[in-house]
């Protein structure tokens, strides 16, 4: 069993997979703070399925990109699960992880030549994206990119392209053109580590407990509110 831990986005949620189906799934009410709701929702999933932390084969966790105190918190929670319980600790990608939600979601939607986009907020105009052919496989590397008209012009040009996930609204009418599909239905969520994290095990692909970071893209910068500073004398 491996416990899949996803706090990337504002949707902090933890789910409980096998080889071939997801036996629980919790997740936190939007809004809640992730460092206040992990851990609870974690303890109430094993309690659910009647299961400790020693029970468990790995555990998995979104690794990035998304949000800096989002990810934080879930690698911080995920490690302390493994290093407690003696078990692999598997980071997964979440734009990858997105995809793989995407793909058992919609299967319908997986023409010849459809590609998918997962795009996670990254403030302003910018959202952090790859794109993946229908198969899973990514065909463009992770990025943060600002958005403008002319952004995946050349995918567009000759392929279906089909933008979802918590930044692609704020691209609808910027991203224009035939080819240019937006789902505004998709959340993520734990339960699409499953595939990614079933992959992982049998290939042995665990990460370093004492070395693993999330994967943030970008630094994190600190912001100072003006009301910190005292009012120059005139």
């Amino acid at each position: 069993m491996i416990l899949c831990i996803e706090t990337a986005t504002s949707v902090c949620s933890a789910a409980l997979c096998d080889e071939t189906r997801v036996h629980g799934l919790i997740e936190a009410p939007q809004g809640m703070s992730h460092a206040s709701q992990l851990t609870v929702i974690i303890q109430q999933l094993m309690k659910e399925n009647r299961i400790t932390a020693t029970d468990l084969d790995a555990v998995a966790v979104s690794k990035g990109p998304g949000s800096y105190t989002g990810l934080r918190i879930g690698v911080s929670v995920a490690k302390g699960i493994a290093y407690g319980a003696g078990i692999p600790l598997i980071g997964i990608d979440t734009l990858a992880a997105m995809c793989s939600g995407y793909i058992s979601l919609h299967p319908e939607d997986l023409l010849p030549g459809t590609l998918l986009c997962p795009m996670i907020d990254a403030r302003r105009m910018e959202v952090y994206n790859a794109l993946f052919a229908a198969d899973g496989t990514q065909v463009m590397e992770t990025s943060a990119s600002i958005i403008d008209k002319d952004s995946f012009s050349e995918f567009l040009s000759e392929n279906r392209v089909i933008f979802f996930g918590n930044g692609s609204g704020k691209c609808r009418g910027i991203i224009t053109g035939p080819n240019a599909l937006f789902r505004d239905d998709f959340s993520l969520s734990a339960s699409y580590l499953l595939i990614p994290s079933v992959n992982a095990m049998r290939n042995r692909q665990f990460e370093d407990l004492a070395y693993f970071e999330p994967y943030y893209l970008k630094e994190f910068i600190a912001t100072v509110p003006k009301s910190f500073f005292p009012d120059k004398p005139e």
